[in-house]
């Protein structure tokens, strides 16, 4: 019966998880297997290889054929390697002993190439970690500074109209106090002012009365008769020129009749 030596496909849609199995080439992928020799699993970084060396190579022995990707992984693991050094020593190219010596040397070599990978990989998954850490710390502090700038710009809106509704509270108050205080002081200052001229006015218009009246009654009769004539005769010689000057020809008509008017009245006072 030809034995192969494959990957057995378990896990759950989406994330695989191999088994590594001995089983007979006629049998189906996931149907029944000789014996289980190890576990792959792909999803890890790097993928995690279990594997019984002994047997795998106890099967490689007896004639079992592994297929391409468990040849990969028997190689990474050293099963190929101890079977290759256990053919040679049964050829005599060297000692059971030079086949484990030579064997172990390998795994160390491995675990030490394994280890610097490792550390390599986890040191670059640390500096990925740590720039997202910086990144997010950085939009966290700018965030806040946007948060804190605006509540500074919402405190300086506040205070500005709180101050300008203080000035438009102010503002009437101290226009409305002058004028309060304004309005008592002339009230108080009027009525005195007018009483005092208004007493003193009246005594002395009692005491001049008689004799104001009796003066002016006689220089008054005199005046007017010197003053009447030489008074009506300057207006009518201002007149004269004046209407002389400023009469159009329209005027003439009017004129005419008043000298007609002026003959007729001379010709009345001769009869």
């Amino acid at each position: 019966m030809p034995v192969r030596i494959r990957l057995q496909r378990h896990g759950k849609k989406g994330k695989p998880i191999y088994w590594i199995v001995a089983a007979d080439s006629r049998a189906k992928r996931d149907g029944r297997y000789l014996e289980k020799l190890g576990r792959y699993n792909p999803n890890t970084h790097p993928a995690s290889v279990e594997l019984d060396i002994d047997k795998a190579v106890e099967w490689l022995q007896n004639g079992a054929q592994p297929s391409d990707t468990a040849r990969n992984i028997l190689s990474d693991k050293g099963a190929m390697l101890k079977n290759h050094l256990i053919n040679g020593a049964r050829k005599g190219a060297h000692t059971d002993e030079e086949v484990i010596a030579k064997f172990d040397a390998w795994l160390k070599e491995k675990e030490g190439k394994n280890e610097s990978l490792q550390n390599k990989i986890d040191s670059e998954a640390n500096k990925a970690r740590a720039a997202a850490l910086a990144a997010e710390q950085e939009v966290s502090a700018k965030r806040k500074e946007a948060a804190a700038a605006a509540e500074e710009a919402a405190a300086a809106e506040v205070a500005a109209e709180e101050t300008a509704q203080e000035v438009k509270e102010e503002t009437p108050a101290a226009e409305e106090a002058p004028t309060e205080e304004a309005a008592p002081e002339a009230k108080e200052e009027t009525p005195a002012a007018e009483e005092a001229p208004a007493e003193e006015a009246a005594p002395e218009a009692k005491e001049e009365t008689p004799a104001a009246k009796e003066t002016s009654a006689e220089e008054a009769a005199p005046e007017a008769k010197e003053e009447t004539p030489a008074a009506e005769e300057a207006p009518a010689e201002e007149a004269a020129p004046e209407a002389k000057e400023e009469t159009p020809a329209a005027e003439e008509a009017p004129a005419e009749e008043a000298a007609h008017e002026a003959n007729e009245e001379a010709a009345k006072s001769q009869d």
